[in-house]
């Protein structure tokens, strides 16, 4: 991570976002009351949605299991897209990836 100053950041704001944006990695600009960052809006979201996850400990559970598993070599047996869409079967225009439109 870089990290400039109010100054250096006042003269070189564009450059440095264009940096950040292609780099993919955080810029922090130090001031005396504290300092702030800037990176990519997708790593942002990234870091968020990983927060979200983290303080549901539902989901946690789940990633933690899915990594045991992982790690553990289970492979967990796949289900068909007509088993997963089952419900929608009825539809006038309902398809897979493999056959064409019916309808």
């Amino acid at each position: 991570m870089k990290t400039v100053t109010l100054e250096q950041a006042v003269n070189d704001l564009r450059e440095m976002i264009k940096d950040a944006l292609h780099s993919n990695e955080a810029i922090t600009i130090a001031t005396e009351e504290g300092a702030v960052t800037i990176l990519p809006e997708e790593e942002y979201a990234s870091m968020q949605e990983t927060l979200k996850l983290l303080a549901d400990k539902k989901a946690l559970h789940a990633l933690l299991a899915s990594h045991q598993d992982r790690e553990s070599g289970y492979v967990a047996e796949a289900n068909s897209l007509e088993d997963v869409f089952y419900d929608l079967q009825d539809i006038k225009y309902y398809r897979t990836p493999k056959t064409p439109l019916i309808g």
